[in-house]
């Protein structure tokens, strides 16, 4: 199976909009995804603006694709 990422990176906005999630239940999210290396961080200013940046690693890449095989199991099972 080929897995397509979207996107291989996202800052904090954005996600926050795709996602509907509140500023600190992305932050936790994020977090907990940071300390297991499925995500890299980057914080950089765009102007004066701090901007925070989500980057899937390819630990993360492998495991998404993990994930996306299980729930596609799931689906035929049924």
């Amino acid at each position: 199976m080929s897995v397509l990422m979207v996107n291989e990176s996202a800052d904090f906005t954005t996600l926050k909009e795709l996602l509907g999630a509140t500023d600190g239940n992305l932050a936790s999210h994020t977090k907990a995804l940071e300390k297991v290396d499925f995500i890299k961080v980057e914080k950089q200013f765009i102007g004066r603006k701090p901007n925070t940046k989500y980057i899937a690693t390819n630990l993360g890449k492998m495991e998404f694709i993990k994930h996306i095989e299980a729930l596609e199991k799931l689906i035929k099972n049924k």
